[in-house]
Parts: C-alpha cells; structure tokens; sequence
C-alpha cells in the first residue's frame, strides 16, 4: 500500500493531520483518542504490518 493510499483511508476514517516533521507527519484519531506518525512521503510503499498498526491505532481496523 502507497502512503497516498493510507492517508486516503484515514481521512474517510475521520482522522486527520495535526502537524507535520522533517519525515513524517503526526496523525489524531478522534475514534481511539490516540496520535500516530506517518510517512510524509506518498509515493513510497509502506510495509503491511506498519500500515495494519497504523489503522488499528486508527481505531479503522
């Protein structure tokens, strides 16, 4: 899955970017309560198991 993808899904998810770094972006998911960083660059891949953490700190999965 491409970050443009992830980033995709979480928005429809309701979460949304509260800042961003120099390489990742920190994410707040109203749903869970939890922040999470994300890789600020789209086109790259991310590995599954990153992205399946990512969605279930989401509270997506």
């Amino acid at each position: 899955m491409k970050t443009s993808e992830l980033k995709r899904i979480l928005k429809k998810g309701g979460c949304y970017k509260i800042r961003e770094g120099g390489n990742h972006e920190v994410w707040y998911s109203p749903k869970t309560g939890k922040q999470f960083t994300v890789d600020r660059h789209d086109s790259k891949e991310i590995a599954t198991g990153t992205a399946n953490r990512i969605l279930k700190d989401a509270g997506l999965k």
